[in-house]
């Protein structure tokens, strides 16, 4: 009766082992991948994170059955906190990453959200008609290093220009670029939108290079999706379907500006007001791509190169592929077949244009390729 007992107690034991042995295992898959389904996205705050806050807002994340937190990150430490794994995905400048990345920052592309926003206008009543014409003149950027100052280096260098010992670079404000141009301090600016359309609807300039309208770089992507290079070896899957959310994110924000404008202004993602936003996301094309995304980075890297901005030494193919990865689910074909609604007074009206073009004094739309408010 003793062993009989024992016996019993014995297997009584193991069941309840190898059940909590079963249920261990279990909760720890299941937590493994609640953790995997768990994705940070970093933003600043800016007109151009549109898609950002329209896939939280819209819920495109969730149907990618993504558990997601938003990190505010300020400018100075955006690419370090990536880098350090503060947050796992974005979508920021394709150029302003390549040094970095080119130095060994682990981070890949995986993605085009928008193309169009940079230029570089000379004053509408001067003598420059080319970009040849700048050589040995004064050009105003809102700051050294910020992506107006890297695409006029492009724009130099692919020309035969050398920029950093043919033309004299001049920083001022954003805001107050046109009114270096009025005073003389300068001979051509290198802007972003709304800057840039706003100088040629007052008349001030005339544009030299047009990121929108000329080629190559009219096809150029300015902004795609980036992810920490740790985050996605480990977690491919919530790497694929975050990026397939700011994409399709992207595409909505493309059919509805105003729509996308109000959200950002009223669920308080950044501080401006819905008209000013409107006009401001209505001159970036949202068009997603992969590959458009794929041909800016090889397109920028080697141009970079060109204008010295990347090391004389530097294999751009091999750069290019160090910095673009293809994700399962994610490509132009899924693009194309991927359709989002046209909500009722999604579209930004004519007026509001010629309100804000009409604002002479009053530069106050935030840009994304600005990198700081516009005041």
């Amino acid at each position: 009766m003793k062993w009989k007992q024992m016996n019993s107690i014995k297997w009584i034991v193991i069941a309840v082992s190898g059940t909590l042995l079963v249920t261990g295992c279990k909760k720890n898959a299941e937590t493994s991948a609640a953790d995997a389904a768990r994705v940070r996205v970093g933003y600043i705050g800016l007109t151009c994170e549109a898609p950002i806050f329209t896939a939280v807002e819209n819920g495109f994340f969730k149907e990618e059955g993504l558990d997601i937190s938003l990190v505010k990150c300020e400018w100075a430490n955006y690419k370090d906190v990536l880098a350090l794994g503060g947050f796992d995905v974005t979508h920021h400048l394709v150029m302003y990453f390549l040094k970095p990345i080119e130095q060994g920052l682990d981070v890949k592309f995986t993605g085009g959200i928008h193309r169009g926003c940079l230029r570089v206008q000379a004053a509408a009543k001067g003598n420059i008609r080319s970009v040849k014409d700048l050589r040995g003149k004064r050009i105003g950027v809102p700051g050294m290093g910020t992506p107006p100052f890297i695409f006029a280096n492009r724009v130099l260098g692919a020309n035969g220009i050398n920029p950093g010992k043919e033309v004299t670079w001049l920083v001022f404000p954003a805001g107050e670029l046109g009114l270096a141009l009025d005073k003389g301090e300068v001979d051509a600016v290198a802007d972003s939108e709304p800057i840039g359309s706003m100088l040629v609807a007052q008349g001030k300039v005339r544009n030299i290079a047009d990121q929108a309208a000329d080629l190559p770089y009219s096809q150029e992507y300015c902004c795609a999706v980036i992810v920490n290079g740790k985050f996605l070896a480990k977690n491919p899957k919530a790497a694929a379907a975050a990026t397939r959310a700011l994409l399709k994110a992207a595409k909505w924000v493309e059919a509805n500006p105003a729509a996308a404008a109000k959200l950002s202004v009223e669920k308080k993602y950044l501080a401006s007001t819905v008209e000013q936003n409107a006009v401001a996301i209505s001159h970036l094309r949202y068009v997603p791509s992969v590959s458009g995304a794929e041909t800016a980075v090889k397109l920028a890297s080697a141009e970079m190169k060109t204008a010295g901005m990347l090391s004389p030494t530097t294999d751009v193919e091999d750069l290019a592929r160090r910095a673009f990865a293809h994700l399962d689910g994610v490509s132009d074909e899924w693009l194309e077949s991927l359709q989002v609604e046209k909500v009722a007074g999604g579209q930004v009206p004519r007026s509001w244009i010629a309100r804000e073009y009409a604002k002479n004094n009053r530069m106050e739309v935030f840009c994304g390729a600005c990198l700081v408010p516009i005041k």
